[in-house]
């Protein structure tokens, strides 16, 4: 079973115990690009109302969820994005599922721009939208509390008419509620009458319906206890092995992002900073950030080292630092990150960091 206790550090291999990680490297030379989004940003408008801003002669204000974000998801694979909270997570997971449109950029998912696909008329590229589905954060609030769970996890089948008898319908139902560990009479019950557990499994129920291959997940077990956080885990990572799904798993908990991702994405205030397979990021943080979020994490095997702590607090969105957002609170600032803000560059197959210090070991002796 998938534990999500406090992480410990190897001093070996960088495999865990519990859960077989694949990396990038391991993958089949030309794994298939599944997801891709490209200089992706969304600001929402803001300001007062129009008569408050006549009269105070105020201008309008934007606030910048997403800023340029580029990032390749690969078929099969879990894709892990973290941050702190209010840089701009459950925003990305909006736009790749398109509830938001991108204010600029887009999102290509099989080569083809989401955009262009809601205007199609072809009936293979209205198809792709069933093939994108989203588990949300919050098991009680994301399940309409009048319909019973049949009428929930039937509702993609009837949207992307995929069965037309009720029969055939009920039948797929009780298929799907049996794959997620619920019994086929659940689908006469009622959400309310099920724990957050059970809700969670009803709503990975209803995102399976419609045969997706690729699954937005945006903190499915936050709103859960640790022991079923770990049986929601269990079921997504064997739900992907049979079904050869493809995650972008958002999560606030290092814990949890450790143990199911094969890559791992650390956004702050809008902005990618780091990107590195599952080993490499925990083993070998590059970006201060990043290593920052790893020395919160409680570990027994560092009992009595100094840790570095995550000093300050996000900055306020709507005024953002110049240069490098992370500038306040870096312990390797320097003139430069007030100036200019770093950009994503390679270091090594399959990892990318946005930093100035990053190489440059005089920086890293001092610090």
């Amino acid at each position: 079973m998938l534990g999500v206790g406090p992480v410990k550090r190897s001093d070996g291999s960088p495999g865990h115990q519990g859960v077989a990680l694949s990396s990038v490297s391991d993958a089949p030379s030309g794994p298939r690009m599944l997801l891709e989004a490209k200089q992706v940003s969304m600001r929402f408008d803001v300001s007062e109302p129009w008569l408050n801003r006549l009269i105070e002669r105020k201008p309008r204000r934007y606030l910048v969820a997403v800023d340029q974000l580029s990032f390749a998801i690969m078929k099969g694979e879990t894709f892990g994005l973290v941050g702190e909270s209010g840089c701009g997570k459950s925003t990305v997971a909006r736009l790749l599922v398109g509830l938001y449109d991108c204010s600029m950029g887009e999102v290509l998912f099989e080569g083809k721009p989401l955009k262009a696909v809601d205007r199609s008329r072809d009936p293979s590229d209205r198809s792709v939208r069933r093939k994108i589905q989203m588990i949300f954060q919050d098991p009680y609030a994301s399940l309409n509390p009048r319909w019973t769970v049949g009428e929930i996890v039937a509702e993609p089948l009837r949207v992307h008419r995929m069965l037309d008898h009720a029969e055939a319908m009920r039948e797929r139902v009780a298929l799907l509620l049996g794959q997620v560990g619920l019994a086929a009479s659940d689908a006469s019950r009622y959400p309310h009458q099920f724990s957050g557990g059970q809700r969670q499994r009803i709503s990975i129920a209803r995102a399976l319906a419609s045969e997706p291959e690729f699954l937005v997940c945006d903190e499915p077990t936050s709103a859960l206890d640790v022991s079923v956080q770990a049986q929601v885990l269990n079921l997504m990572k064997d739900l992907q092995r049979r079904r050869g799904l493809t995650y972008l798993f958002i999560s606030h908990n290092l814990a949890v992002v450790r143990h199911v991702s094969d890559r791992v994405g650390v956004m702050y205030l809008g902005r990618l900073v780091e990107v590195a397979s599952n080993a490499a990021l925990f083993e070998q943080p590059l970006h201060p950030y990043t290593q920052m979020l790893l020395d919160a994490i409680p570990d027994l095997e560092r009992a009595g080292i100094d840790r570095r702590p995550v000093a300050g607090e996000v900055p306020n969105p709507l005024s953002p630092p110049s240069g490098c957002a992370f500038h306040p609170r870096c312990p390797l600032a320097m003139a430069r990150c007030r100036q200019e803000r770093p950009e994503l560059r390679t270091m090594g197959e399959g990892r990318q960091v946005a930093c100035f210090a990053v190489g440059n070991p005089s920086l890293r002796e001092a610090s």
